[in-house]
């Protein structure tokens, strides 16, 4: 793919258009204003970088944002509006909190600040687990609040599908907090995806409950 650099009058070839805006972050195809390139020393050798200036092509955004080429080689956007992850009233409700600090993690995510954005996602998840079974076990709420997570996983959660993830998410999240990691092979995306699955099956259990309060078992039923 050819885009035209204005600084210099020349054809420089990019792997391809960047396909979500970062402001907007609809999928779509953006139009290329114009670009410059320049050259940065790297680890000793000189890097090529393109930065091309985008429109998006939504019709209801028309932002627009700067798209950063390393030896024509897309390999990020410039930032723009950031987006908030949306839980449902079940989690809201449990554990409000929770919601706030996974927020502001996945905001310093969105600003590439990923040293800091998984210690975000551990905190998170610890307020998530401890509401959760403070929920359960109201009369033991102070207990709750003093002890370690993975403590409260083995005594309170006693449902097999949150205790096997939970526990995982804590693995990995404590990794994010430690000097050295254990679990080398897995990255913040694989925190986030037993983060959700953890909220999940608390959401099931919890819309489990509810379905057999409204419909309890009635044996004069058939």
């Amino acid at each position: 793919m050819d885009i035209t650099l204005y600084n210099n009058k020349y054809i420089e070839k990019i792997d391809k258009y960047p396909d979500i805006c970062p402001h907007c972050h609809k999928h779509q195809v953006p139009k290329y204003i114009s670009g410059l390139k320049y050259t940065i020393a790297l680890h000793g050798n000189m890097i090529k970088v393109v930065e091309a200036f985008f429109q998006c092509t939504n019709s209801d955004c028309n932002k627009g944002f700067i798209a950063y080429y390393w030896e024509g080689c897309l390999i990020d956007t410039s930032i723009g509006t950031f987006e908030k992850k949306e839980f449902s009233e079940i989690i809201e409700t449990i554990s409000p909190q929770f919601s706030i600090i996974y927020n502001q993690a996945y905001f310093a995510e969105q600003n590439k600040l990923q040293q800091i954005t998984g210690v975000g996602y551990r905190k998170a998840l610890e307020f998530l687990i401890k509401d959760y079974a403070i929920k359960n076990n109201p009369s033991e709420e102070e207990s709750i609040k003093k002890t370690p997570l993975m403590q409260v996983i083995n005594k309170y959660i006693t449902d097999t599908n949150i205790k096997n993830v939970a526990t995982r998410a804590v693995w990995l999240g404590n990794d994010e907090t430690h000097y050295i990691r254990v679990w080398e092979d897995k990255d913040l995306s694989f925190l986030k995806k037993l983060i959700d699955l953890t909220i999940h099956w608390i959401e099931a259990e919890e819309l489990t409950k509810t379905m057999m309060e409204e419909m309890p078992d009635n044996k004069n039923v058939r």
